[in-house]
């Protein structure tokens, strides 16, 4: 899993989400329905009393073969996961908090959305303008995202200053202000941006998606709102999510850089130890997504309609997961080698794009994919998508396809690794998912295991194109629309 560190002020399109799936990235479906959120931030003040050192704890296996990853313990308990660097003077933190957008209140949806735009709108005795001036000052780059089920943060820093962008970071963490004449502007710059984005046929499909696929439960609302929800969120809607979320008990660290076991023990009880010990956090009930399918159609003048379309699939720790991300490079997945690409764009032109990937989630999981293309051209699109996944659910990959996709997906996991923020985001993944710390070493075997026999077995039991969900936003000839957006 890739962590995503997006400002709420910086739209993400579904199709740069789709080329960094052909890359085998796994980002959450909450991040396909609508940017996450995340913005530059500060840190903290720091608490008196004498430390004590932090401790290395033994690893019960070697990490993996590019990197020695430590699980160290700060002198308050609080883990994290460590990889030591010492040749460039600069340190990459990420953490996450269990909560997300579904704790968002039912009739207030983009809360969790908006309050990590507010992370850097003032903390302590600091105002916005201080704030910002500050972390421009340092040259640190802090920000907060919110995905369905998680609240990211990160922090990048210098070493010469790591002790005033740790001073930042604490007290964003700790002591934000959200102070009213903040709240109000940044629900002016964020509503504006959604209402830009309710004329975008791709985040309109996205989010209708979402809302057909999961109904009234959590997962069916919009990550970062409305802008009718956003324009009626209160400073205290915002305090209270946060007391809410922010606590150590759901707390995930990991560290990258130029920064040792025992300084990084230290700077965790810094930005940390002053936060709740416990979360107040609403459960979120599992849901399937229901069978038989379902075709919905919002209606907007422009040229282009766009589809989502998708299903329930496996979670990520279900045995099959690796052996369906296989399937998936194969089908939508592989950019310009993946099946759906070849017979929609490249046979037929039908389209610029197809794509498709897994998706699991704390409570869900879905097989997703998206088109655009001319209305007239929307309805022979789907039928050979359908088509294509009927296909493979039939008569599964052949042995060159899955012999090209599982080289391509061994091949270019080291991408992941190539710099500190990188292996940051990509160990926090492991951290969030519980996969283990080496579980960097297992990845790859995993899918090199993957037989042809698993792949025809784990398309058939996927692929189920009776229930496949299709939202499509624009004015596609021969599809009656149900409903306006």
């Amino acid at each position: 899993m890739t962590i995503p560190c997006i400002s709420p002020r910086f739209l993400l399109s579904p199709r740069a989400l789709a080329a960094c799936c052909a890359l085998g990235l796994s980002v959450g479906l909450s991040t396909l329905a609508g940017p996450a959120n995340a913005q530059t931030n500060p840190g903290a003040t720091v608490r008196g009393g004498k430390a004590a050192a932090a401790t290395a704890a033994p690893n019960r296996q070697a990490p993996n073969r590019f990197m020695n990853i430590q699980e160290i313990k700060s002198p308050s308990g609080i883990t994290a996961w460590l990889v030591e660097s010492h040749n460039v003077p600069l340190m990459a933190l990420r953490f996450s908090f269990d909560g997300g957008a579904a704790q968002d209140p039912a009739d207030k949806p983009g809360i969790g959305h908006f309050m990590t735009g507010m992370m850097d709108e003032g903390a302590g005795d600091l105002d916005a303008s201080a704030f910002q001036e500050r972390v421009e000052e340092i040259a640190m780059r802090m920000g907060f995202n919110a995905t369905r089920d998680h609240l990211y943060g990160n922090f990048e820093t210098l070493t010469v200053n790591r002790d005033k962008a740790v001073e930042l970071m604490r007290l964003a963490l700790t002591k934000p202000r959200f102070e009213a004449e903040a709240v109000e502007r940044v629900k002016k710059q964020i509503s504006s941006q959604l209402a830009f984005q309710n004329k975008d046929p791709e985040r309109v499909a996205g989010k209708a998606w979402n809302k057909l696929a999961f109904g009234d439960h959590p997962y069916g609302r919009p990550v970062d709102g409305t802008p009718e929800t956003v324009l009626a969120i209160t400073p205290d809607d915002v305090r209270s999510y946060h007391r809410r979320v922010f606590a150590r008990d759901t707390l995930k660290i990991v560290a990258v850089g130029d920064i040792d076991a025992k300084a990084l023990g230290e700077l965790i009880d810094k930005l940390f130890a002053d936060l709740p010990a416990k979360a107040q956090l609403t459960p979120v009930p599992a849901i399937k997504l229901k069978a038989g399918g379902a075709i919905e159609v919002l209606e907007m003048p422009v040229p282009q309609s766009a589809a989502r379309f998708g299903f329930g699939a496996m979670g990520r720790k279900h045995p099959d997961f690796m052996a369906a991300t296989v399937v998936n490079q194969i089908l939508g997945g592989g950019g310009f080698a993946s099946r759906l690409m070849e017979e929609v764009r490249e046979k037929r032109g039908l389209a610029y794009g197809v794509w498709s990937f897994v998706a699991p989630m704390a409570q869900s999981a879905a097989f997703s994919g998206g088109v655009a293309t001319k209305n007239s051209e929307m309805v022979k699109s789907l039928d050979v998508i359908k088509a294509e996944i009927s296909r493979m659910a039939k008569d599964g990959p052949t042995q060159k396809e899955l012999d090209n996709a599982k080289s391509y997906l061994v091949g270019s996991y080291p991408l992941r690794f190539d710099t500190n923020a990188k292996i940051a985001n990509e160990m926090l993944g492991l951290m969030v998912e519980d996969l283990g710390i080496d579980y960097i070493n297992k990845r790859n075997p995993e899918i090199e295991a993957v037989t042809l026999a698993d792949a025809k077995r784990v398309a058939a039991g996927l692929l189920k194109v009776d229930d496949l969900i299709v939202t499509v936003v624009g004015k596609p000839e021969g599809l009656k629309a149900t409903m306006t957006p």
